[in-house]
């Protein structure tokens, strides 16, 4: 049994959730749960709200073809990034000059799937 999960537009950058993505890529959902609870950094936020998303799609999938799900057989399958469309905007700068910031946002998708 397999689930999906995905959130689109977050303001984060994917360079920076691909770094936290590579912790918790193959473990144990209860223990991703963990590393994600415990790490200081901006993306474990979304991606704790996805984690527990995938998880509940599993339960309710199964629930749905009445099959039994054991939840301590579930981990994390596949996970990745995507980047997302940029906004584009401005800063002034010295005689007259412009620089570009470029905000960039980012699509994280979360697979889990129960272990044979």
């Amino acid at each position: 049994m397999e689930a999906k999960a995905i959130v689109k537009n977050i303001r984060i950058s994917p360079r920076k959730v691909s770094i936290v993505m590579d912790l918790i890529r193959g473990k144990n959902t209860d223990v991703a749960m963990g590393i994600l609870k415990n790490t200081r950094k901006a993306a474990c936020e979304p991606l704790i709200k996805l984690l527990a998303s995938a998880k509940a799609n599993v339960i309710n999938k199964a629930e749905v073809e009445g099959i039994a799900v054991d939840e301590s057989k579930l981990y994390v399958a596949e996970v990745f990034v995507c980047p997302g469309p940029t906004m584009k905007r401005g800063q002034a700068r010295a005689r007259g000059g412009f620089d570009r910031i470029l905000k960039r946002t980012c699509h994280m998708t979360l697979v889990v799937k129960e272990r044979d």
